[in-house]
């Protein structure tokens, strides 16, 4: 996700992108322990748009 798409976001579509995000991070890191997936760098890249929304929560907090 591109930062740019995530600042046109209301900060309840950002919290249940968090939410599905989170899940889908935990879902990963089964898959990578039973071996079904291949491609740990995606477990990476989920992680980065977790702290990209983050980020952008905690700046609307502080600007209010």
């Amino acid at each position: 996700m591109k930062i740019k798409e995530l600042r046109l976001k209301t900060d309840a579509e950002l919290r249940s992108d968090l939410e599905m995000l989170r899940e889908k991070t935990r879902a990963m890191r089964f898959k990578i322990l039973s071996q079904e997936a291949k491609n740990v760098k995606e477990v990476w890249a989920i992680k980065k748009d977790i702290a990209k929304i983050l980020t952008l929560l905690r700046e609307r907090e502080l600007a209010n």
